[in-house]
């Protein structure tokens, strides 16, 4: 018989570091905040176009020097192409950075292109339509576990969410790493991630409650987080082996969004186990809840 591991053994030192982890991360977005990048707070669009095929790291290497260490520079079209994104709205900006770059530069100059101005009043738009994607996203969450399992499952799912992506969004903020749109597409993620993860162990606890029935919760959730535990730790380290590519080989455009996928895939695979389980003993779910006693019918006895 295979062996069953213990986890709610250790629920209350789990839910300590949850507490203590939480309340860090709460505590940093309070008195750091987020450091949005120019896709939130608006700036300036530079394209420049170079004779011969340019090195982003060397540009970014170059603009630096200058001064410029916020700009972002992205691949822009043709290998000879570059997006240069920097905050400011001075109308010299374009002629500055291309000065910079030709002085560094040696028998590849840039050329500017275009410049362009992105207002702050852009930002405040794709911030607040990004807020309410998320909250539109935990309520159909919510809903659709509701329906499938159970309300009690749907509040420990949500609260192990919840968890998941204020931890990433607290460490985010805490290290001071840009948080732009493809952070918040990495948030987006982790929420259908620690989703799928949870959902996989709360369906072999339904499962259990009709094979295991003089099982209490805490076995049936030992004995089903075990069942699971294979499933879970190949998805997370398959998961977790091409994150780690992205953020070694992925350069600095992806380098804020592999870092928060990594951290909301162990915090989604740890939440699943010490959360969302967690909060089906606390919520003291039964069979009764799963499966409703039969009702006896009443017999007319009389002739």
């Amino acid at each position: 018989m295979k062996r069953t591991i213990n986890f709610m053994g250790v629920r209350n030192v789990a839910f300590a570091v949850t507490l203590f982890l939480t309340l860090l991360a709460v505590f940093s977005l309070a008195t750091k905040g987020l450091n949005f990048g120019l896709d939130f707070t608006g700036g300036t669009l530079i394209e420049l176009t170079y004779e011969r095929p340019a090195d982003l790291g060397e540009v970014r290497e170059q603009l630096a020097k200058a001064g410029y260490s916020e700009a972002v520079v992205q691949s822009f079209g043709a290998t000879t192409d570059l997006l240069v994104r920097m905050p400011g709205d001075d109308p010299q900006l374009g002629n500055q950075v291309s000065e910079a770059l030709r002085q560094a530069a040696s028998g590849n100059p840039a050329q500017v292109k275009r410049v362009e101005f992105v207002g702050p009043q852009v930002g405040e738009e794709l911030r607040d339509q990004g807020g309410l994607g998320m909250l539109l996203a935990l309520g159909g969450i919510l809903l659709y576990l509701a329906f499938r399992f159970q309300w009690k499952f749907a509040v420990g799912a949500i609260v192990s969410l919840i968890h998941d992506v204020v931890v990433a969004v607290g460490i985010i903020s805490y290290f001071q790493i840009t948080f732009d749109l493809t952070v918040l597409a990495a948030v987006l993620a982790i929420i259908g991630y620690s989703l799928n993860d949870t959902i996989v162990v709360f369906d072999r606890v339904r499962e259990n409650f009709r094979v295991l029935r003089k099982a209490s919760l805490i076995e049936n959730i030992n004995i089903s987080t075990t069942q699971t535990l294979l499933r879970t730790m190949a998805t997370s380290i398959s998961t977790l082996l091409a994150i780690v590519a992205l953020l070694f080989f992925g350069g600095d455009n992806l380098f804020g969004f592999s870092i928060t996928l990594f951290i909301g895939v162990l915090a989604g695979t740890y939440s699943s186990i010490y959360i969302a389980n967690v909060v089906l003993v606390w919520l003291n779910l039964t069979t009764e809840d799963l499966i409703p006693p039969a009702v006896s019918e009443e017999v007319d006895e009389r002739p």
